[in-house]
């Protein structure tokens, strides 16, 4: 069946998971697809709170903006990005290189900042149920409907079924979840590592800086959600994972040791939750006219902080094409294609940073070393670095 343009024809869509790249897909598609009909499916209820989930992320500057357009950011809830401190911290016989990027450096604001889920994904849900409330034959929220399956019939159409049968012209998957408890994709890259989630409290204030450390065993990172506390990743491989068996006093006295003298000295540690760490991905983000985007079409490794923001690009583009394009499949191929660069881009850098650290190999740190002080020195180099982090690879 052949869908003309949004602008000349009617054109359902359906997309599964009310998460931030769902719903954020969904306001978008509301304002740049007047004649478009959305649906948006959820298991969890309506009337759950999730403006209390605690769960820490890490926005680039472009994610930001895009919030900011969809008027959900949440400013004053956010801790600004303003400096990022990467360092390695296995011994070499040359003195240790320290990249520093700054949000001065590459005069704007911020380089990201670091916000709840919650206060994400609540002002996109509230706005998004307002826009259902105000325009009721156009666009549906469908919570408390999980979706049991997803089949293209004949004609090109998808079926959704959650609870009753409904065909869309358009189906687009948002929802994701951990790399423990995915179907495996066609992309898989097991990292046999374990994130440790937590937060951290510091004697001295952060300023806006955020720390990058790679060890031995694995990255780990401090990210900045107030003056003096942080949230903490700590990365570990699954087959050796000591702090599993540390105490919170034994955890602390690790942590001491293992960032720059820049962060200063950690006071206290909270509790910590762990999940397997590992990358996958699909090829493409288009089959037929079922897409898959955020982590639904690539989870990735926390050590470049780059999931959620990779998962709005996504969003971004493929109503960009839509708008764009006078057909559906066209507006699908050009979105395919548009994302190519960004989704590998992002995965490959993120492959390297994983695993590249982690190498045991004689004169590597010392090589790691150079590189990370050629970075530093070389300022086109670094600011190209920051530009693909804050608004990816395009």
């Amino acid at each position: 069946m052949h869908v003309d343009h949004p602008d000349s024809s009617s054109v359902s869509i359906a997309i599964i998971g009310a998460g931030p790249v769902g719903l954020s897909l969904a306001l978008l598609a509301a304002a740049q697809l007047p004649n478009a009909h959305i649906t948006t499916y959820d298991a969890r209820q309506a009337d759950h709170n999730v403006h209390e989930d605690p769960r820490t992320l890490a926005l680039s500057l472009g994610s930001i903006q895009l919030l900011q357009r969809l008027q959900t950011w949440s400013a004053a809830k956010a801790q600004p990005i303003l400096t990022v401190n990467i360092s390695q911290q296995q011994p070499s016989l040359i003195p240790p290189a320290t990249v520093q990027i700054s949000a001065q450096e590459m005069q704007a604001p911020m380089l990201g900042a670091v916000i709840s889920y919650g206060n994400v994904l609540g002002p996109l849900q509230q706005r998004w149920l307002e826009m259902v409330h105000n325009h009721p034959q156009r666009f549906h929220a469908c919570f408390g409907h999980k979706v049991k399956d997803i089949r293209t019939l004949p004609d090109g159409q998808v079926e959704v079924d959650a609870q009753v049968l409904k065909n869309y012209d358009l189906v687009i998957v948002a929802e994701g979840g951990i790399f423990s408890e995915q179907v495996k994709k066609p992309v898989v890259s097991d990292y046999h590592q374990n994130g440790w989630i937590g937060t951290v409290t510091l004697e001295q204030p952060l300023n806006g800086m955020a720390f990058e450390r790679f060890t031995a065993n694995g990255p780990a990172a401090l990210l900045p959600i107030g003056m003096h506390e942080a949230a903490l990743v700590w990365c570990q491989p699954s087959d050796h994972d000591e702090v599993a068996t540390l105490t919170q006093t034994q955890r602390l006295a690790v942590l001491n040791t293992m960032f720059p003298p820049e962060a200063g000295r950690l006071t206290a540690v909270s509790d910590l939750k762990s999940f397997a760490l590992g990358l996958n991905a699909e090829r493409t983000l288009v089959h037929g006219r079922t897409v898959r985007i955020g982590n639904a079409a690539q989870t990735l490794h926390p050590v470049a902080g780059q999931g959620l923001n990779l998962g709005l690009r996504d969003a971004y583009v493929l109503v960009e094409q839509l708008a764009r394009h006078e057909n559906i499949d066209q507006a699908l191929k050009r979105a395919a294609f548009s994302r190519l660069p960004d989704r590998w881009g992002v995965m490959g850098v993120t492959e390297l940073l994983a695993r590249g650290f982690t190498w045991d190999v004689p004169l590597l740190p010392e090589l790691r070393n150079l590189g990370l002080g050629a970075m530093q020195k070389i300022s086109p180099l670094r600011r190209l670095l920051a530009r693909r982090m804050m608004f990816g690879w395009r």
